[in-house]
């Protein structure tokens, strides 16, 4: 692993989306066994996989995976707690009288 410079894979991969009442989601699995480490990027080419009313739809598609360099793993490494802050939704259910 580089400093600064970034290294690009393509890797063959498995897209499988759901859209039924028991489950909703999208997922991709590397058929190669390749892990993903924080500050890498990765893009599934080919058209959005759409999956109607009660349907799951499993395609064979080709992923890009681009591999963070030093610097940028270990930034992301420091702030990833703060983002992950953005994604938490606080409600108040009381009021509270002064």
């Amino acid at each position: 692993m580089s400093l600064f410079s970034r290294k690009v894979e393509q890797v063959p991969c498995t897209v499988e989306v759901s859209h039924r009442f028991e489950a909703l989601h999208a997922h991709v699995r590397f058929n190669d066994g390749s892990v993903i480490h924080p500050g890498d990027e990765v893009l599934v080419q080919g058209p959005p996989v759409l999956a109607a009313w009660g349907e799951v739809i499993s395609e064979d598609r080709t992923a890009v995976i681009t591999r963070a360099n030093a610097l940028e793993r270990l930034w992301t490494r420091m702030t990833g707690d703060f983002e992950f802050m953005e994604l938490c939704e606080f409600s108040f259910s009381e009021e509270i009288t002064l």
